[in-house]
Order: structure tokens, then sequence, then C-alpha cells
């Protein structure tokens, strides 16, 4: 059992969840053949979301080490997804260990791993949440016993929001999470983009997402910077995650070409 109630026997093996699957394009090992399966079939379609994935997750720790440059020393990290070392804590902590760090996802698995991969140092806390019910988030004890709002936070939003469609409000969601966090306060947020798309390749990947536990939807440059509100972006502004304060070698154009989402870390109340 773990610390939020749930047995690996209460974890859905049944439906692809975009999280396991996610895993499974990082080459992780948690995930179920269901799961592989759909991912296999999304990769079908579209070959890109591997490196697509790839580039978040190093945008993810490029991202985290500015924010804590920065001073910040506390984060709410929205959709963790399975853990994989190094994670927002321990990127975070290299540079600053007295850095918090709350995650929240929705599924079950991440939370079965919590324990051992994510809070067992301390200072770090989670939460089974969905990004649908952002108060609940917000509202939750751990949250409340290790986020202090009248100081400055970071909220990581990485390819989680292009999970929500637009019936679900993702801007009011974003709003909602957002007007609790004070002035210097930062939005660390990436999501999936059509706008390099030639042959309706996102459109038929997307497809496979709908017999999943989430749909997908891409969204462009304007929609995706409007996720940004109240917030300055740094620079470079909202740019392919490769292309986010790079540390190393900046990809060629035809690799590039492959990376098919947007990134961007915004400051409230300007930079």
């Amino acid at each position: 059992m773990s610390e939020t109630g749930f047995s690996p026997q209460q974890i859905d093996t049944s439906t692809p969840h975009p999280a396991r699957m996610y895993d499974y394009f990082l080459g992780g090992m948690d995930n179920y053949e269901v799961d592989r399966e759909a991912a296999e079939r999304v990769l079908g379609h579209a070959p890109f979301i591997r490196p697509t994935a790839q580039g978040n997750r190093v945008f993810h720790h490029r991202a985290v080490r500015a924010v804590v440059q920065r001073g910040i020393r506390q984060i709410i990290d929205i959709g963790t997804g399975i853990p994989t070392s190094p994670n927002t804590h321990e990127v975070a902590r290299a540079a600053a260990p007295d850095t918090r760090v709350v995650y929240v996802d929705n599924d079950p698995i991440v939370a079965t791993y919590a324990g051992a991969k994510l809070t067992n140092s301390g200072g770090a806390g989670f939460v089974l949440g969905d990004l649908r019910e952002p108060g609940a988030i917000l509202d939750d004890p751990v949250t409340r016993d290790l986020i202090d709002f009248a100081e400055p936070v970071a909220l990581t939003l990485l390819a989680v929001v292009h999970f929500i469609v637009d019936d679900e409000g993702p801007r009011e969601i974003l709003s909602t999470l957002t007007s609790r966090l004070p002035e210097g306060s930062c939005l660390i947020l990436s999501h999936i983009t059509a706008d390099f798309d030639e042959a309706d390749e996102m459109a038929k990947a997307s497809e496979v997402y709908k017999n999943s536990t989430a749909q997908l939807v891409a969204r462009r440059h304007d929609e995706v910077m409007s996720f940004f509100d109240g917030f300055e972006l740094l620079e470079p502004g909202l740019v392919k995650p490769p292309l986010w304060r790079p540390d190393g070698p900046v990809p060629g154009a035809d690799e590039l070409y492959d990376h098919r989402g947007y990134a961007g870390v915004g400051v409230k109340g300007g930079a």
C-alpha cells in the first residue's frame, strides 16, 4: 500500500495512460503492454514524438535550474509522470538543498513510486490529484504543509496542459493555479504543437490518445502563449524546447524539425 492509499492491484492496466506512454517514449520500463502498444501506434504515425519528449525532459532540467538560480525554493510539479532520475527535487537541490517540492499526478502508479523515489528524502510530498481540479491541488494538506504562498513559487506544467481539452477550460485552470502565486513566482510550461505538421501526423497520433485516459490537443503558438497571461516570459521566449537556453550544441535544422513543441518560463509581475 502506498502513502496515498493505493495498492499496485488497484492500478488500471487495461487502458493506456499518457504518463506511462511518456515513460515509454523516454525509454523507461515502468509501463504496461497496453501502454507500449498505444505508444508504438503513436510512433507509427508520428515518430517525432520520441525526440519531442526527450527534448522536453532536458528543457525541464534547465528550466528548474533557472528558477532556482532566481532564488525560488519551492516548486509545485503538476503532471509529474513516472519518476525518472534526476527528478525535479534532485535537479533543484543540486543548486539549493533546501528546495521544497510538491509532486502531483493522477496516475496511481506514480503514487506507488512516490515514497521510494520522490519523497523519501524529506522536504517533498505527493498529491494524487488531477489538473482539472486545481483548487483541490492547492488546498490539499500536503501542498499547504510544504508551500508558503507568501513566497515565490515555481509551478511546472510540463507536457500536461495538452491533455486538457478546450471544453475543460484550460485557461480557467491556469488562472486558478496562478492567481494564488505571489509576484516573482515562475510558470514553467511546455506544450505539443501542430504548427510544423505537414501531413496530419499529429492528428493521427491524437486519434490514438482518444482510447487512453486523456485526449491529446496540439495547440498553436498563440494559444500556448495565452497560458502565460500575467507572466513576463524570460528570454528567449516561447520556443522549441532545445532552443530554450541550451547548455550544449543546438540541434541542426533537420533534427530541430522533429521537436514539435513549445516551451517557456514566465515570471509573474515581470522579470
